[in-house]
């Protein structure tokens, strides 16, 4: 089983260590809440001893083909993009899963550290790319040669022509005065030093070089600019694409040591950027003794794309000439292309096609679940509709489409687009504006690929109106397979293959390329005579065009480059085409709460939301996976009542059960908005808004009093539920206490943390709902709001490993957040006490969740927070394993609930001094570990919280 890329600290003995920034970019606002454990931390990217590995094969973690373990045949997928949204890749990497591939996804991450998901069996990598090779051949194309080093003596920058400017005004200004005394200073009588002989000479000859010296600078300085305007001009290219465009060493820097741990039988780099990262990974692993081959996949004719700069026209056709001979096996989108490459670059044999189209069993599969894009528009079933899906840059034509609406009164045009602006988008709506026609374009979202032939479905056409450009002439697109699978005609431009299509299966209208009039004609053709076209787009042709049919080539094309041995391994799957990604962990061996179900489909523990009397959503942060506790614990208590947990997740969260996970971005999706409005408003009865995160995505806003009004209406009962710096005021919790966690903060996270909570806090107060709050200490932030105590499996923490019978203790920390816990403060003083050999000290960062329980169960002493006040999730488990725990606590907000946990209170001061009387005085420190299990069963195991929320769901 493969390590987890997390750390374990077992004794921390080594000095030097830099500790974390305060703030750092794993602080995420609000999430503070009682963590559990530690989240993953992400592994660097290109780290690790790559030159001892490249010649050793036990270096690389994976021995040769003989010691690896024969299971399924190991595929990765790599790509340079983030992976969302690209079809091709998502398809690619679910027909090899189904037909019993070990798939690795592997592409770039959005942030700066790296990201695991799945995509149902599908391990997901997303790794963060540097710019440092940029950066390195930046500064050697800024280091000054021979030509630079004469018109730039001695200023190396404009900050030395300036002082060089300035030098040289002040001794104008020095000898000028000179000239002054040489002349005399008093008209009458003339002064004795102009009377002197030779001062008329010394004064002219002053004044001539001052005037050459004035020359000299003037022209010195007119060369230096000209050399800077030189240097500021675009890089020429070279000829090497190492140094035109090294952004391509930085990607290779990054995907190879992952691909290369992966020890894959078969790599499949997608698009240009992936070339020399897939030749030179695979090239590695042979050295190493692993039986690896590499397929390249073509996915436009690199020579006709209009590049941005002169640089990337050079490097891009460059490193494809250099590595794509070296392929195993080469694979293109269309016939046309695969002759193209196989005649540019004399290819042994033509490239195998595999055309990006729909996957024909999925369509028709979502029609009750996914929105059209009629209704994304608002428009009724009579109005035409013409639609355009995909990327908007010029060369895609669509001011044609623009430019013909006013011929077209009643026609409505919808454009298909991704998320992130665009300035061709942008140019498009401003010229519908001057047209008058934009309320007649309409722009929405993209959904999963899987639903996009199903989405378009209620359109009546579909635009393709490319311009003449090499790559918009020798393929079909992918838009036109997706456009005839949602049964729609196509209106296309003349560009040469899709004219050649459309002429050969009747299946929509020609018009000539940018020609307005012609559009607008073809499109009122094709919608009089639109029975007839639709009813040419037959189920052979489908076929033909789905992604089954296109897939099964490359299927065969892996187990010939894989070999025989590897494909007799091969062991298909049952997996639906439509799974979607989502967060996990993903590595071989390790646990994913995802495929842990009872039997009724749910999590182990809550009913799935069925038809009980109360129906219950829980949303969306479940910190600590705090909702799955509630949701279990009503449910065990209470036969009357289903429950759905929605989790929303990001990069770096830690994964806990739910029934509903969205990421990131997703719940920006229209589609994803409208599902969740059509669940929770059809199906809710009570609802627990969970730190004030919105119930329908970003339908409404990004907070739940935006959603307050739509729940009110479907007459569903709302409460509001906070953890913690989300109601906590930051500024008070500094004057209260000395290392409260917010001095630790840095300015920007503190300044966004004191204006979210006091947002939240008005909205608690004005809004009228009930509250609840996890942690005592909230009491005071919240007034008016109950205590629902922080739920926990105590039985699941139990440990039949007796407390402090070690010689050595050993001493557990495992902060989620490092500045959320005072583990700076702490750490030095742990680690001191280890090195006297007093304790065993591990600290856990970046493990999964289920290591960190182990890690509990192990431990004798469990060391939590110091910088809250209260204690947290983590100390609960502790306490549930039987663990004397040690934190900082305010007795005083404790006893004003009535209780007295038998936590042993501590300050970084005071730490040492509590740790060694626990060591030293054993027999009371167990009996500390004893009530505490008895605390724990009395107010964490979900029945005092029950009791509490049931005024709320009576």
């Amino acid at each position: 089983m493969r390590r987890p890329r997390g750390r374990i600290r077992r004794r921390a003995t080594h000095t030097g260590t830099t500790p974390e920034a305060p703030g750092a970019a794993e602080a995420r606002l609000g999430e503070e809440a009682p963590g559990s454990g530690a989240g993953p931390a992400p592994a660097p990217a290109g780290a690790g001893p790559e030159d001892q590995a490249a010649v050793d094969p036990a270096a690389a973690g994976g021995g040769t083909g003989g010691g690896r373990p024969r299971g399924r045949p190991r595929l990765a997928v790599i790509v340079g993009n983030s992976i969302a949204g690209d079809s091709r890749v998502q398809k690619t990497a679910i027909a090899a899963a189904r037909a019993g591939w070990d798939v690795t996804l592997v592409g770039r991450s959005p942030s700066k550290r790296r990201e695991e998901s799945v995509l149902g069996p599908v391990r997901v990598v997303k790794v963060p790319v540097s710019a440092h090779m940029r950066a390195v051949v930046s500064a050697e194309r800024r280091r000054p040669h021979l030509r630079a080093h004469v018109t730039q003596l001695g200023l190396p920058d404009d900050g030395a022509w300036v002082r060089a400017r300035s030098a040289h005004a002040a001794w104008v200004r020095e000898q000028t005065a000179r000239v002054g005394w040489l002349a005399g200073s008093a008209p009458k009588p003339a002064s004795r030093l102009a009377s002197r002989p030779g001062a008329a000479v010394a004064r002219e000859a002053l004044k001539g070089w001052v005037r050459l010296r004035r020359y000299a600078h003037k022209g010195r300085g007119r060369v230096y600019q000209w050399e800077r305007r030189m240097a500021a001009g675009p890089p020429r290219p070279t000829g090497d694409w190492r140094r035109d465009w090294p952004e391509l060493l930085d990607l290779d820097l990054a995907f190879g040591p992952v691909i290369e741990e992966l020890a894959p039988d078969v790599v499949h780099a997608n698009d240009i950027t992936m070339i020399a990262v897939g030749a030179r990974s695979v090239a590695r692993l042979r050295a190493r003794g692993h039986r690896t081959a590499w397929l390249y996949d073509a996915h436009e004719y690199v020579r006709g794309v209009e590049w941005p700069d002169a640089v990337r026209a050079s490097a891009f056709p460059g490193v494809e000439k250099e590595f794509i001979s070296r392929a195993d096996a080469v694979v293109t989108v269309s016939g046309e292309l695969a002759g193209i490459l196989r005649e540019a670059y004399g290819l042994r044999q033509t490239p195998h096609v595999v055309a990006n189209a729909p996957v024909r069993e999925a369509v028709s599969a979502h029609t009750d679940e996914c929105v059209s894009v009629r209704d994304a528009c608002g428009l009724g079933p009579d109005v035409p509709l013409l639609v355009y899906a995909g990327w908007i840059g010029p060369e895609r034509g669509l001011d044609t489409a623009v430019a013909g609406l006013p011929a077209l009164p009643h026609a409505h045009l919808a454009l298909v687009v991704g998320p992130k602006p665009n300035a061709t988008l942008q140019a498009l709506l401003a010229r519908a504006e001057e047209l008058g026609v934009r309320e007649r374009v309409h722009v929405v979202p993209y959904v999963p690929q899987e639903q996009v032939p199903d989405y378009l479905s209620s359109a009546d056409l579909g635009l393709i109106c490319f311009r003449h450009v090499p790559n918009c002439e020798i393929s079909l697109p992918t838009k036109a397979a997706e456009y005839l699978h949602a049964g729609l005609p196509l209106i296309t431009s003349g560009v040469r293959t899709l004219r050649n299509f459309v002429e050969r299966t009747g299946v929509g209208e020609v018009f000539v390329t940018e020609d307005v009039p012609s559009f607008a004609t073809a499109v009122q053709r094709g919608l009089s005579r639109r029975s007839t076209l639709v009813g040419k787009i037959t189920e052979p042709l489908l076929r033909e065009l789905s992604w089954e049919q296109q897939s099964a080539g490359l299927l065969a094309l892996y187990e010939r480059l894989a070999g025989s041995e590897a494909a007799a391994r091969l062991a298909p799957r049952s997996l639906s085409w439509s799974v979607s990604e989502q967060p996990g962990l993903g590595a071989p061996g390790r646990p994913r709460p995802l495929e842990t179900t009872g039997p009724d489909g749910a999590p182990p523990g809550w009913r799935a939301l069925g038809t009980t009397p109360v129906r219950l959503g829980l949303g969306c942060a479940n910190s600590a996976g705090q909702l799955a506790g509630f949701a279990r614990a009503l449910c065990e208590r209470r036969q009357d009542l289903s429950a759905e947990v929605v989790m929303h997740t990001h990069d770096q969260s830690v994964i806990y059960p739910a029934d509903i996970y969205a990421i990131g971005e997703r719940t920006g999706d229209l589609g994803f908005q409208l599902d969740r409005a059509r669940r929770v408003l059809g199906s809710y009865t009570h609802y627990l808004a969970d730190s004030f995160t919105p119930a329908l995505g970003r339908l409404n806003g990004g907070h739940i009093c935006d959603d307050l009004p739509s729940l009110s209406a479907a007459g569903i009962k709302v409460a509001l539920l906070a953890h913690g710096s989300d109601v906590r005021d930051p500024e008070r919790h500094m004057s209260r206490y000395e290392h409260s966690l917010f001095h630790a903060a840095d300015e920007a996270i503190l300044a966004a943390l004191v204006k979210k909570s006091a947002r939240n806090r008005r909205l608690a107060a004005r809004s009228g709902l009930p509250q609840f709050v996890t942690t005592p200490d909230l009491l005071d932030e919240l007034p008016g709001s109950r205590w629902a105590p922080l739920v926990v499996d105590v039985d699941g923490w139990a440990s039949e490993r007796p407390a402090l019978e070690r010689a050595r203790p050993v001493v557990v920390h495992a902060p989620s957040k490092r500045w959320t816990k005072g583990t700076e403060q702490v750490v030095p003083v742990l680690e001191e006490l280890d090195r006297r050999g007093l304790i065993e000290f591990r600290m856990a960062t970046g493990v999964p969740w289920l290591q960190v329980q182990e890690l509990v169960k192990e431990a004798d002493i469990v060391v939590d927070q110091f910088a809250v006040g209260t204690y947290g999730t983590f100390a609960c488990e502790g306490m549930a394993a039987g663990r004397p725990v040690i934190a900082f606590l305010d007795e005083r907000l404790h006893r004003s609930v009535g209780i007295r946990p038998p936590i042993v209170n501590a300050t970084p001061a005071t730490l040492r001094t509590a740790v060694e009387s626990l060591v030293e005085d054993r027999d009371s420190a167990r009996r500390t570990a004893q009530e505490s299990v008895e605390y724990v069963r009395t107010y964490h195991d979900g029945g005092y919280t029950a009791d509490v929320l049931d005024g709320f769901l009576r």
